[in-house]
């Protein structure tokens, strides 16, 4: 099967991210969120980077245009029956996701591909709110989605062969290196990468360390572009947190508890750039 039109599920960060590249690489996008506001919300963000793109003289004006033309927002998910492949992008929680893949199941039809962009849930679980386990499969991507090259690609025992020979296709043709994952806690990268952030947090949450000075180690110390409070700050300290509750849920591996700072942060709102107030504070645009 050729992928010629995508569907996108969310338009938060990562979502945002997805459909921009995804149209940027040809592909006619149909992207879907729960309200206007936020539909509204994530096309002016894409407007606004591609926008700044322009100005680096990174792309033309015209690409620009072409780019915004080939995508399409609703807040309708039954306009994705047209779409060879969904991505699903929304929060970090198992019951938002299994209706959402219960939904697709009913309104896509047979031959398309549905993705979820899970960091650590078990994609398994996500497949059996639907009739067509053998076609759905985790394509992980890091953020930002348009600059980082990497994407994890998670196949369940269920997954057909087919499918993940296309959803690589599909990968590499977006600018992508593919990695392939069994269907475990965490995948690759979050396996790793949770208890490196969760450790930075507990050394600010004990005193032994400002955030700044956390961060510079790693960026001056180890070529990180950015330190891991920063990392924190830029996904959302709430879907860390979510993503740390599920590891550890399933593991029970200590390394992977969320401390209790990260708790009362996301109590108190202080979610990071997407809130203003994270680690650091980040000034109104």
């Amino acid at each position: 099967m050729e992928i010629k039109n995508v569907g996108v599920v969310g338009c938060g960060v990562m979502g945002v991210g997805i459909t921009q590249l995804c149209a940027q690489s040809g592909y006619n996008v149909v992207v879907t969120e729960v309200s206007d506001e936020l539909l509204n919300k994530g096309l002016k963000s894409i407007d606004a980077v591609l926008g700044r793109l322009v100005a680096k003289e990174k792309i033309s004006p015209r690409d620009k245009e072409s780019t915004l033309a080939r995508i399409r927002g609703t807040t309708d998910l039954g306009e994705l029956s047209g779409c060879d492949i969904v991505i699903e992008a929304a929060t970090e929680d198992m019951a938002v996701k299994k209706d959402i893949f219960a939904r697709l199941d009913k309104v896509c039809p047979r031959r398309t591909i549905l993705a979820t962009n899970t960091s650590v849930l078990s994609v398994a679980d996500i497949a059996a709110a639907t009739k067509r386990p053998e076609q759905v499969l985790g394509l992980h991507f890091a953020n930002p989605v348009p600059v980082m090259k990497i994407l994890e690609m998670i196949v369940t025992i269920a997954t057909s062969q087919g499918t993940a020979e296309i959803a690589r296709k599909f990968g590499e043709s977006i600018g992508k290196t593919v990695v392939t994952a069994k269907d475990l806690p965490g995948f690759i990268s979050n396996r790793i990468s949770t208890s490196y952030l969760l450790n930075a947090v507990r050394l600010v949450q004990e005193g032994i360390a400002t955030p700044e000075d956390i961060d510079t180690v790693f960026r001056l110390g180890a070529g990180h572009p950015m330190g891991p409070l920063q990392t924190l700050d830029l996904i959302g300290i709430d879907t860390v947190y979510r993503g740390a509750s599920a590891l550890y849920d399933e593991l029970k591996d200590p390394q992977y508890a969320p401390p209790p700072l990260m708790k009362r942060m996301v109590a108190l709102g202080w979610l990071g750039r997407k809130t203003g107030k994270g680690f650091y504070e980040y000034p109104k645009e």
